[in-house]
C-alpha cells in the first residue's frame, strides 16, 4: 500500500518542464526512446506503448525520475528499478484487441489485418468492435476507463499529425452505393481537393466518406486510374451482406495503385456495424462518437463540405454551425452543401442554416451548390470571406 500511496503522490507533481512543448517529451517509437536514451535521460519523459523488452540495460542506467510509461512492454527488472527511481509505470492490458495506449494513428492495414486469409470477422477492426459490444453491455468501469484512454491517445496523435495541415471536412451519407453517379462525383471532388494541396477528411466510413478518401487516393496517379478503380469498386456496391468482399474490392485498388495520396479517416465503433474504408491513410478511429465528431469537424479548419446525406450529416451542419454562430472556435470556417434540393426540399436544412447565420459574420462563410463541380471555387471564395 505505501508503494502504491508513494507513486499517486509522486504522480500529481509530475509534468515535463514548463518552458518546454510536451510533445518534445513524448516517446513514442523506439528509434525516439534510443535518441533520448543516448542524450543521456529520460526524466520527465512519457513512454507510450514502445516495446522495451530489449532495453532492460538502458532502463536501468538511465534517470527516469518524473517519467511515465504508457503501457509499454519491459522486463520486471527494469521495471522495478524505474518505479523505485520516480517513474510512474501503466503496464500492458493483456487479451485487448486494441491498444490503449497507442503513440499513432491506425493504418487500413492493421484494422483489416487478416482480412484476405481469414476475413473481416477475424480482423483488429472486428473483434475490437465485438469487445466494445460486449463490455459497453457488461457497463465495466475498467473497460470504459480503457476506452477514455484509447480515444484521448488518439485524439493526441491526431493532433501531432495534422499539425500545420490545412484541413478540409467532406461529410455525406453512408449508404451511397459504389457504382453510382454520385459516388463517382464524391471521389472527383476528394481528388481535386487533394491536387490542391489540402488534407482531405472524412468520417472515415463507407459511402461518401469512401469515395472522398478514395479520391485522395487517387490524386497522385494519371485521371484514368480513379474511372478503374470506380469500376473495379462497382462489383462489391455496399458493404452489407458482406464487408470481407466489400474491403477486398478497396484493397485489390490498394495492390493494383500503391502508395497513394495520403487523407484521414475519423470513423468510431459507436457506430461498429459499419466498417472504415482502406483508403483514408491515416485512421483515427474511436469508441465515442461525440468525441469523433467534434474532433472531425474543429480540425477542418479550411471549411466543411455537406454531401447528400440523411440524419448523421443534419447533425454535422449544425455541429459545424454552432461554433460559428457564436464565434466560439475564432473566425467562422467555411460551410458548402452541395445539391440544391436535397437541402432545401428534402432535407430542408439550408434556410434554417441561413436563418442561423443571418446579421452574423458567418454569413459570408456559407454556400448552397448545385454540384460537387463547384465546390473547390466557392470553398476558395469562402475562405476570403466574400460574400455567397
Amino acid at each position: 500500500m505505501t508503494h502504491v500511496q508513494s507513486n499517486s503522490h509522486a504522480f500529481a507533481a509530475r509534468r515535463p518542464p514548463a518552458h518546454d512543448d510536451n510533445h518534445d517529451h513524448e516517446i513514442e517509437s523506439l528509434e525516439e526512446f534510443d535518441r533520448v536514451i543516448a542524450a543521456g535521460s529520460l526524466a520527465g519523459h512519457r513512454v507510450q506503448s514502445v516495446d522495451l523488452t530489449d532495453r532492460t540495460f538502458a532502463l536501468l542506467s538511465t534517470d527516469a525520475s518524473d517519467s511515465v510509461f504508457l503501457g509499454c512492454a519491459m522486463e520486471e527488472d527494469a521495471a522495478a528499478k524505474i518505479r523505485a527511481g520516480g517513474a510512474l509505470v501503466f503496464p500492458p492490458v493483456p487479451d485487448l484487441p486494441f491498444d490503449p495506449y497507442r503513440g499513432g494513428l491506425y493504418g487500413p492495414d492493421e484494422l483489416f489485418a487478416r482480412l484476405v486469409d481469414a476475413g473481416y470477422d477475424a480482423t483488429p477492426d472486428a473483434r475490437t468492435y465485438a469487445w466494445f459490444q460486449k463490455t459497453k453491455a457488461d457497463g465495466d468501469i475498467f473497460a470504459s476507463m480503457l476506452r477514455s484512454i484509447h480515444d484521448d491517445a488518439v485524439s493526441d496523435a491526431l493532433d501531432e499529425d495534422l499539425a500545420g495541415a490545412q484541413v478540409v471536412g467532406i461529410m455525406g451519407g453512408h449508404a451511397l452505393e459504389r457504382g453510382s453517379a454520385a459516388y463517382a462525383g464524391a471521389a472527383r471532388l476528394g481528388r481535386q481537393l487533394a491536387r490542391t494541396g489540402l488534407t482531405v477528411a472524412t468520417g472515415g466510413g463507407p459511402g461518401a466518406m469512401e469515395a472522398a478518401n478514395l479520391g485522395a487516393y487517387a490524386a497522385p496517379f494519371e485521371d484514368g486510374m480513379l474511372d478503374s478503380a470506380l469500376e473495379i469498386l462497382a462489383k462489391a456496391p455496399h458493404f452489407a451482406p458482406s464487408v470481407t468482399d466489400w474491403a477486398r474490392a478497396a484493397f485489390e485498388i490498394r495492390r493494383g495503385w500503391p502508395d497513394g495520396g495520403t487523407s484521414v479517416g475519423i470513423p468510431t465503433w459507436f457506430y461498429g456495424h459499419e466498417p472504415p474504408n482502406a483508403f483514408a491513410s491515416r485512421i483515427a478511429k474511436y469508441f465515442v462518437n461525440a468525441v469523433r465528431e467534434d474532433g472531425l469537424l474543429a480540425r477542418s479548419r479550411a471549411g466543411v463540405v455537406f454531401l447528400p446525406g440523411a440524419a448523421g450529416t443534419v447533425q454535422e451542419i449544425f455541429d459545424n454551425a454552432t461554433p460559428n454562430y457564436y464565434g466560439s472556435r475564432g473566425e467562422p470556417t467555411p460551410m458548402v452543401l452541395v445539391d440544391r434540393a436535397h437541402w432545401t426540399e428534402k432535407l430542408p436544412a439550408w434556410p434554417l442554416l441561413q436563418a442561423l447565420a443571418s446579421g452574423r459574420s458567418m454569413a459570408d462563410r456559407i454556400a448552397l451548390v448545385d454540384s460537387v463541380d463547384e465546390v473547390p471555387e466557392t470553398l476558395a471564395r469562402l475562405g476570403t470571406g466574400a460574400p455567397a
